[in-house]
């Protein structure tokens, strides 16, 4: 077996790096379908740490367990921010309006 000269070696470790430095950059979202309960339907989109919904764009707060927030500004409390995600049930509540939500 033929041994990777030192020169060869650093190339392929750069290229390695370059190649997950890349991949990391990569926009990643999810889209839903949701509807409240008088069956208005609204897509919510989320991106790396935003939420995109009816023409806004909220910033993620934090977790606390099962739930996520998101608000713009976000409050000193998150528990306190204008939305409430639950990705495992696809619960949202936006402004005490509450919607079902289902990955598209």
């Amino acid at each position: 077996m033929r041994r990777l000269t030192p020169k060869l070696s650093y190339y392929l470790t750069l290229l390695t790096l370059c190649l997950a430095l890349s991949a990391c950059e990569q926009n990643t979202y999810t889209t839903w379908a949701c509807k409240n309960r008088v069956g208005d339907q609204l897509t919510m989109i989320l991106k790396k740490a935003q939420m995109q919904f009816q023409d806004q764009a909220l910033d993620y707060c934090g977790s606390l367990g099962i739930r996520s927030y998101f608000d713009l500004p976000c409050p000193a409390l998150i528990q306190d921010a204008s939305a409430t995600f639950i990705p495992s049930t696809g619960a949202l509540l936006v402004n005490d309006t509450t919607f079902q939500c289902d990955v598209l």
